[in-house]
């Protein structure tokens, strides 16, 4: 086993690798992080950006992440991966996401790989909220990644329910109804009353600003292809994990996991629901795989 994972291709690709990963606190983000530094030992280096929230400064919010149990594994066998992660304090709602001229500078000189999870995914967010986070942050992530010299991937975390007018999702990028530009444009100079009014008929036929946001930088993403080396992952309703780090891993109650929890603790007893549907859903560990595959798919495709 040691001797095929020696050999892996994606390990190879990885190695010496500066990767800078958006949304690392979140919980995709953690566990991107986290196989990333247990299987792709040998990379460089890994920048995430991450903000100070509740009083608590970003290297305190990294030394009380790496204390949780998806970073079990690492903490017993290889501690010393930890060095490897490199806060830094951003936000992509802020102009250039919040970094200075010289980590800017950093980031355009050093990484080679990019991981875009940073986005709000609460359903009931307001559409100017939404718009800000999930749409014109990837804008501002895109606008720095075109400037990044040895750049070979950028994986744009999207999901599988952000083009509700499709019966079949195929591999492939749709036309958004709306051009984001646009609607960036009229968040901005609108004020809550009047976007408010607006909300349904732009959304239409999307439930939710989520959706609705997603598949506008699904956009921003696809029509920066072939000039970026970028590619788009949709994953469904992601839920715990199947086996890494740790089986059943999960740290939030988002989507099917709240009704587990409910239903395991007596809460929940009955759920009116439709039971001909089937739930489109993904251990986070697989998903988190695929990713970390696509990325390395798109270097060796870019080379050919």
């Amino acid at each position: 086993m040691e001797e095929k994972i020696a050999k892996s291709e994606i390990i190879s690709f990885y190695k010496d690798k500066t990767i800078f990963i958006t949304g690392a606190s979140g919980f995709m983000g953690k566990v991107l992080l986290e196989k990333l530094l247990f299987t792709c030992s040998n990379l460089n280096k890994i920048y995430i950006l991450i903000r100070s929230k509740k009083g608590r400064n970003i290297e305190t919010r990294l030394d009380e992440m790496f204390k949780l149990p998806v970073f079990q594994r690492i903490r017993n066998e290889k501690p010393y991966l930890f060095k490897k992660v490199i806060p830094i304090s951003g936000d992509v709602c802020l102009p250039n996401l919040g970094l200075t001229n010289q980590q800017c500078e950093l980031l355009i000189n050093e990484v080679h790989i990019v991981f875009h999870f940073a986005a709000t995914l609460r359903l009931e967010a307001k559409l100017k909220d939404a718009i800000e986070m999930n749409t014109t942050g990837t804008k501002k992530l895109l606008d720095l990644a075109k400037r990044m010299k040895h750049l070979v991937s950028l994986v744009h975390l999207s999901t599988a329910f952000c083009h509700v007018d499709q019966k079949e999702l195929g591999e492939r990028c749709y036309d958004s109804p709306d051009d984001p530009q646009d609607v960036m444009r009229l968040v901005q100079w609108l004020d809550d009353e009047d976007i408010n009014l607006i909300t349904p008929k732009l959304l239409h036929p999307h439930p939710n600003t989520y959706t609705y946001s997603k598949r506008l930088a699904e956009t921003l993403v696809s029509n920066e292809y072939p000039n970026l080396p970028c590619c788009i992952a949709r994953p469904s309703i992601v839920i715990p994990s199947y086996l890494e780090p740790i089986p059943g891993w999960v740290d939030n109650l988002n989507g099917p996991t709240g009704l587990l929890v409910g239903a395991g603790k007596g809460v929940i007893r009955s759920m009116h629901c439709n039971g001909n549907y089937h739930a489109e859903v993904v251990p986070v560990d697989l998903a988190i795989n695929a990713v970390i595959t696509i990325s390395y798919k798109i270097a060796v495709y870019k080379q050919k």
